[in-house]
């Protein structure tokens, strides 16, 4: 058996090496462009300190720096890329098999959600470190862990004997919970993580029976909650003065009109909904129930049975997200809503976290021509989206979350990674340069007129996110990064 020590020590060997030919300062000489020497020293903990460290991500920070004209972007990007492998991970073998547990950053639990966002811009990487791939196979088996302890909980603990801070919440609180949240995409992100893994990989073997019975529970939670002939078992109140955590009716949300799309009662904000038939999400769940029929399709793991739960369930969302999600705009057409409650009622706003309507391509839930696309994008930037805010610090989304006339740098990253337009992502990237605030890393949120008034300083998901754009623009848009002045 493998200690953690032992895994976190061999995966450390290359970048030891390769670190000791940098200095502490970034400011280096690069084979494409030459900085001045500037205090832009790395905030990166020692290596010593780091909970992770993988040969190719490392590799790829040295690779993309080179492309890097402007020197606080490049810093901003060796800060940010690999902050969750740097901080965030705790590996080890149990039961002979990889566990990754993942926390947020400056909160300690492991949300479904984030723990595949921040792993996520590491997938095209794995088949060049293996020590990289047991470490995300790790988070796959703890995330199979999560669900079939809950599906209906959006954050997790690792150490059973933690006491959550909500625990006093009105919904069925067991130990290893630290939060009880049904959000559809909680349970969509685990299978786009696998799904991704295996489609990098071509390895099946974390298709295991857990997995499988971790994904049966998930059909059977979506299933609950199409509600067809009652609200389903779950339920959530919580004693607050901050309207968006509590949610009315008894904890089961306004009425909904049964028409195949899921209730979500919570936002990926973690914020209740207000129509409990949550768009984005919707669209994320028609997605990875693709990806399930995928999966359970190949030879070695084919099972009809799970295939036909996956392809009913996947044409009655898609159906409700026809007859229910698509609404006239007056000014833009044919959009797509934000939330609905079957009866014709919608919601029209966007907010900053994933799955939003910005972010649908970079979910595959949508093609980024899309006219349907194009169309809502045009609202969800506009003064026609109630949480869209603009000042002297930039533009962007935020939402109910963090208050009013907050920007996540979040929306602005995902604005450049689902562009298509050069000038657009140009100015996102310059308005991400300016939000760090000094700091060297993204935030949660931050003032529209001041970027030093931020909330969380340690937010490893921005970071990651942050990150993964840089390595998608020098793909795709390299002579972006050329301009020093970006």
């Amino acid at each position: 058996m493998q200690s953690r020590r032992k895994f976190i020590k061999n995966t450390g060997i290359f970048s030891a090496g390769l670190l000791a030919l940098q200095t502490d300062v970034f400011a280096m000489k690069s084979d494409t462009f030459n900085f001045s020497i500037k205090d832009f020293v790395s905030k990166r903990p020692p290596l010593a300190e780091r909970k992770f460290t993988s040969k190719a991500v490392e590799a790829v920070i040295v690779r993309i720096k080179k492309q890097i004209a402007n020197p606080e972007l490049a810093w901003l990007f060796e800060n940010c890329f690999p902050n969750t492998l740097d901080t965030t991970v705790d590996f080890e073998i149990i039961d002979g098999k990889p566990d990754t547990y993942v926390i947020t950053g400056d909160i300690d639990a492991m949300w479904l959600r984030d723990s595949t966002a921040q792993i996520w811009p590491y997938i095209p990487f794995v088949k060049e470190d293996k020590k990289l791939a047991e470490l995300v196979k790790g988070v796959i088996n703890r995330q199979a862990k999560c669900i079939l302890l809950d599906p209906y909980a959006n954050a997790f603990y690792k150490d059973f004997n933690q006491v959550s801070e909500w625990k006093n919440d009105m919904t069925k609180m067991q130990p290893g919970i630290h939060e009880r949240k049904w959000e559809i995409d909680s349970l969509c992100y685990p299978i786009r993580l696998a799904h991704g893994y295996w489609k990098e990989t071509g390895d099946i073997s974390l298709f295991d029976s857990k997995w499988k019975e971790a994904m049966l529970l998930v059909l059977q939670t979506f299933k609950e909650q199409q509600r067809w002939t009652d609200k389903g078992p779950y339920n959530f109140q919580r004693v607050t003065g901050w309207a968006t955590d509590g949610v009315p009716l008894g904890g089961y949300g306004y009425p909904v009109k049964p028409c195949g799309l899921i209730v979500s009662t919570f936002r990926p904000s973690d914020d209740s909904t207000l129509f409990g038939y949550l768009i984005p999400s919707n669209m994320f769940a028609i997605e990875v129930l693709g990806y399930l029929q995928e999966i359970f399709s190949l030879p070695a793991l084919k099972d009809d049975n799970l295939v036909a739960k996956a392809k009913e369930l996947q044409g009655q969302v898609q159906k409700g997200l026809e007859e229910n999600g698509i609404i006239e705009h007056p000014k833009f057409g044919k959009i797509i809503a934000f939330e609905v409650n079957g009866y014709g009622s919608f919601h029209m706003m966007d907010d900053a976290n994933v799955p939003s309507l910005l972010s649908l391509p970079y979910l595959g839930a949508i093609e980024p021509d899309s006219p349907l696309y194009l169309n809502t994008r045009k609202v969800v930037l506009s003064e026609n989206n109630p949480f869209f805010y603009k000042g002297k610090a930039g533009e962007g989304v935020g939402g109910p979350h963090t208050g009013t006339d907050t920007i996540w740098p979040m929306s602005i990253v995902l604005r450049a990674i689902t562009s298509v337009d050069e000038t657009e992502i140009k100015a996102c990237i310059s308005n991400l340069i300016k939000t760090n605030a000094d700091t060297g890393f993204m935030h949660e949120s931050f003032h529209k007129d001041d970027v030093t008034k931020f909330t969380r300083k340690w937010f490893a998901w921005a970071n990651t996110l942050f990150g993964e754009m840089i390595v998608h623009t020098s793909i795709h848009y390299p002579e972006i990064l050329k301009d020093k002045n970006i």
